[in-house]
């Protein structure tokens, strides 16, 4: 499929390449995160380490544009994925309405690392080894049609190819595994793709939005062959709907975000497979503000209500955890700027006090010269083992970063 869209891609913008308007930058990388606590499970005490150079090729040509942005990397631990195509997509611009032709990164939603509407995907072991922020998306293989009538703005997303989200690597994070001893283990993938519309406008100076999505969920789930002699296991990506809404707007001296959706899990509807996640239903509230000059507070409250919950923790196998019915996650970050805002420092914890999930994430950033900065930060964990976080806290890490920009 990615075969395909390159060379539609190419086809589409070789005429135009030879009239436009073409610029080229990029950027060479080294990135390191170290284990902080213990090993990996491989025995390693890196959770990356490599450099990286990222060339990036944009072209106008009137209501024609380009762009191209691949990676390489030299990786001292010994990833397969060397080399990497992160966006590569041809514009097409009308007055009315536009389209966008090929690998692109799709942005839903208001969460900040909480993600209600926001349904593509993403890559969380870059989040979790302290890549940039840039690398928590993943590129996807699709088609966007966009339309801007007077009453309201519509985006419509078809993606021929399901494109799953990375989650980090057994070999070098301590994940939590309900059945160890299993060792052949294979993964099915949805035969079909996926497709997302979002309608939005300004309502009396708030952005509001509305979103539906048609598809699968993007991390995968676990089917064991057998509950009492299990010999195999398959992971799959069972389907789903979402259906959702989101505003955000100007109160008191802040920005008050608001989003709630509904996840309709078309596989069990009932609730009776454990081994399908319940439909839901996901809320979530923010506010952020500037209490003083450089220095910027977000906060927010996220909910998630299991649907058919009886239904679950009958069908939950003995040994396995137990989800709650209602979970409450919390999450705060601090922004502060110094030395004319060369200098920056972040932090950002997010706690649920159903299993007591943690995760903080600080990080010092400085700008040596308009084209080279470097960060350091750290990657904390805390809850239970079976936890989102809870089972990473035995991967702590500490990360540098370093950039050269051109």
């Amino acid at each position: 499929m990615l075969a395909r869209l390159v060379f539609a891609a190419a086809l589409l913008s070789a005429p135009m390449l030879a009239r436009a308007e073409v610029t080229f930058s990029g950027f060479l990388q080294q990135n390191t995160a170290f284990n902080s606590r213990e090993a990996n499970p491989d025995g390693r005490h890196h959770k990356w380490l490599e450099e990286r150079a990222q060339l990036k090729l944009d072209a106008s040509d009137g209501a024609w544009h380009l762009l191209a942005k691949g990676d390489l990397a030299w990786d001292h631990l010994g990833r397969q994925d060397q080399s990497e195509l992160r966006e590569l997509y041809v514009d097409y611009t009308a007055s009315h309405w536009d389209a966008r032709l090929g690998r692109q990164v799709i942005t839903w939603g208001l969460g900040d690392l909480v993600f209600v509407n926001d349904v593509w995907a993403k890559d969380h072991e870059a989040l979790f080894s302290g890549r940039p922020m840039e690398y928590l998306k993943r590129g996807v293989d699709a088609l966007k049609l966009a339309a801007y009538p007077e009453f309201a703005n519509f985006e419509l997303v078809v993606s021929p190819h399901f494109r799953e989200s990375r989650i980090p690597d057994a070999r070098r994070f301590h994940l939590y595994d309900p059945m160890p001893t299993v060792t052949t283990r294979g993964t099915v993938k949805p035969g079909q793709g996926d497709l997302g519309l979002r309608v939005y406008r300004d309502i009396g100076g708030w952005d509001a939005a509305l979103y539906l999505y048609r598809g699968f969920q993007r991390t995968p789930s676990m089917r064991p062959d057998s509950m009492t002699a299990p010999t195999r296991i398959t992971y799959f990506h069972p389907q789903l709907s979402v259906y959702g809404a989101s505003a955000s707007g100007r109160v008191g001296e802040g920005v008050l975000s608001l989003e709630a959706a509904r996840y309709d899990s078309r596989q069990d509807r009932s609730g009776n497979d454990f081994a399908v996640p319940n439909s839901q239903t996901r809320l979530l509230a923010g506010y952020q503000f500037q209490p003083i000059e450089d220095v910027s507070l977000g906060f927010q409250y996220y909910v998630e209500h299991m649907h058919q919950y009886d239904a679950y923790r009958a069908a939950l196998p003995a040994g396995f955890p137990v989800d709650r019915r209602w979970s409450h996650t919390v999450t705060a970050r601090w922004t502060q700027f110094f030395q004319h805002q060369t200098l920056r420092l972040s932090v950002y914890a997010s706690y649920n006090d159903g299993n007591g999930d943690g995760f903080v994430t600080p990080e010092l950033r400085y700008s040596f010269t308009d084209k080279i900065w470097g960060a350091v930060g750290a990657n904390l964990y805390s809850g239970k083992p079976s936890g989102q976080f809870g089972q990473l806290k035995r991967d702590d890490n500490l990360y540098l970063q370093m950039r050269y920009e051109f």
